[in-house]
């Protein structure tokens, strides 16, 4: 059995069309191209880690007020479910459905389909706006248009995203060969942005420093597989090349893993960039 058939997805259904999903924003049909999580979005969350902790209290503790935040392009709502811990309210958008219809209900949180560059909340009505590993699929200057709409005076913005995650050198050495290499072609230019830590994105905002964070994540093997299943460049490849290239980096994972259901830690660090508006 190959390690992709043994680690299903998901055993549960979706949640399929929750109460909370709301009508679907008529702009986000427009930006459907840029969709590139929907297919595998049971996989992704169950596969994707979550964010520190310091990084969503610098979020509340940076924030004028702690009345609403918007958490743009939420996914799974990895993110605003943090952030319901210190807001009131949590506006959570993505322009994906099966993104939503997958994402965790939880009271404070309010879930809709709705693209980043327009969305339908009134002008200066939340007191942060944040975007948790998504800002470089934006088209930017209208989505921070957007941002400046919505956001109070004084509002903050945090954007934060992860791109490479390191095991033990050995290990990074068998996915440097047997994964990235293989999909080096498939990832889409908007990555660039991402791997350059968002430094070349100027921000219409006056800057505001954040924390330096790293994600820390606890996983075995398949756990470790499976987020790497989730890129859009793997994707791409398992429709062009077929899965064969992500068994072989399975069997080589093996011997330098250990055991499969051995837990190891998986660091990522993670870019942040945060500004105030004016």
């Amino acid at each position: 059995m190959r390690w992709s058939e043994s680690v299903a997805p998901s055993e549960r259904p979706p949640y399929g069309q929750p109460p909370w999903l709301h009508l679907l924003n008529p702009n986000t049909k427009k930006c459907m191209r840029n969709d590139h999580f929907s297919a595998q979005a049971a996989q992704y969350v169950l596969a994707r880690p979550t964010y520190p902790e310091a990084l969503i209290r610098f979020v509340a503790e940076a924030a004028p007020g702690r009345g609403c935040v918007w958490d743009c392009a939420t996914g799974n709502g990895q993110a605003a479910v943090a952030l319901a811990n210190y807001f009131d309210q949590v506006l959570a958008t993505d322009m994906s459905t099966a993104q939503i219809a997958q994402a965790e209900p939880h009271p404070r949180i309010r879930y809709s389909v709705q693209p980043a560059e327009h969305v339908d909340f009134p002008s200066a009505s939340v007191d942060a706006v944040t975007v948790a590993q998504a800002l470089h699929w934006f088209d930017l200057p209208n989505a921070f248009a957007e941002v400046r709409r919505v956001l109070r005076p004084g509002g903050l913005f945090c954007a934060w995203g992860y791109s490479w995650s390191t095991v033990t050198p050995a290990i990074d050495r068998v996915v440097q060969q047997h994964i990235l290499e293989p999909i080096q072609g498939d990832w889409a230019a908007q990555n660039r942005l991402l791997w350059e830590g968002y430094r070349t994105i100027a921000l219409p905002f006056t800057p505001v420093t954040p924390p330096k964070t790293t994600i820390i994540c606890r996983w075995n093997l398949h756990h470790y597989l499976a987020y790497m299943e989730t890129w859009s460049a793997t994707r791409r490849a398992i429709r062009r090349i077929g899965r064969g290239f992500l068994d072989a980096a399975a069997a080589a994972l093996e011997p330098v893993w250990g055991e499969a259901a051995a837990v190891r830690e998986v660091q990522m660090p993670i870019c942040v960039i945060a500004g105030r508006a004016l």
